[in-house]
């Protein structure tokens, strides 16, 4: 019986997932967060390491004995002179030769639409999109949360914490974002604020997204320029897949399959649905469906497809029975 392991390393958690040819989940695990450039290359090692083998563990599956592996890693593809580093991270405990490491972007395609055409949107601690089409494939945003990432947790959250020292300022009206924002920092004083993000090592890339579901709790109290805040985030995610679908030269006369995913889908009123309405009116012919896998289940379908061995239409579908996908 073959077996295949998926890695999504993800901007909150690290998963992973076996499967066998029968679409069977042999076994799921999780560790903490490893993106790289926040963690360091030692961390990332040790976490990939622990991770596969108490996955392997987990399924009875002996390394010698896996048939292929893929790993979504972020930024993965973004430095050419790390591709090398990156490559060799999951080995040992993964042989050579039996894994394939790409950006994490491929994971949330690959669960997303069952390794067929079509675009993937993520927007979760960052954002990107990623699609193929006829044997190619393209990409979109992602360039990380100093200048991209729209529509990201990050994102959201770094612009309203620009709103709020513009409300401090009075560079703009005060609405109930910046009482919200002063009660949750217990600000004596409103620059204290720089204390608070900046302080200690706090304004790492995961911690400021953790502060997105703040954002948004102004959104739904009225706060009409962070309801308008969320939805240029939805004008801008229907710009990254635009861009994809124009990249991947889809003739005009077919339509694309999107889907999404990434925790910031599940603010539904704030930031789905408008990016679903948008969609709808977009010129280029898009069909909506949503992911019919997580990304980690998305990263071991791809890794048997990688392998030269993709599932068949039947273990798909008790893999998406096994592993419902969710926005998560």
């Amino acid at each position: 019986m073959k077996t295949y392991l998926g890695v999504d390393v993800g901007g909150r958690q690290m998963a992973f997932m076996i499967i066998d040819e029968t679409g069977r989940v042999l076994a799921s695990h999780t560790e903490g967060s490893a993106y790289y450039l926040e963690v360091g290359w030692d961390a990332l090692r040790s976490m990939l390491a622990r991770g596969i083998r108490a996955t392997l563990e987990s399924g009875a599956v002996l390394p010698a004995g896996l048939d292929f592996a893929f790993l979504g890693l972020p930024s993965y593809g973004e430095d050419s002179r790390l591709l090398a580093q990156l490559d060799a991270a999951p080995s040992p405990p993964l042989m050579p030769r039996r894994y394939c490491c790409g950006n994490d972007a491929a994971c949330g395609w690959a669960g997303g639409l069952a390794c067929e055409d079509g675009i993937n949107l993520v927007a979760g601690t960052g954002s990107i999109g990623y699609g193929e089409y006829g044997g190619r494939a393209a990409r979109a945003g992602g360039w990380g949360e100093l200048f991209s990432d729209e529509g990201s947790a990050y994102w959201i959250a770094r612009e309203g914490l620009s709103l709020f020292s513009r409300m401090s300022d009075g560079r703009t009206e005060r609405g109930p974002w910046y009482d919200l924002v002063r009660a949750h920092f217990g600000l004596e004083s409103d620059l204290d604020l720089c204390a608070a993000i900046y302080g200690d090592g706090r304004a790492g890339r995961s911690h400021i997204a953790t502060l997105a579901p703040l954002v948004a709790q102004a959104a739904v109290v009225g706060d009409v320029q962070v309801v308008a805040l969320f939805a240029r985030a939805a004008d801008e995610l229907v710009r990254i897949v635009d861009a994809v679908y124009d990249q991947l030269d889809i003739p005009a006369h077919a339509s694309v399959t999107v889907c999404y995913s990434g925790g910031m889908f599940n603010e539904r009123q704030l930031l789905l649905d408008p990016f679903l309405a948008n969609l709808s009116t977009n010129a280029r012919r898009y069909r909506v469906a949503p992911p019919r896998l997580p990304p980690v289940a998305g990263a071991a379908l791809y890794a048997a497809k990688l392998s030269g061995a993709p599932l068949t239409a039947q273990a798909i579908h008790r893999l998406e029975s096994d592993s419902p996908a969710g926005v998560d």
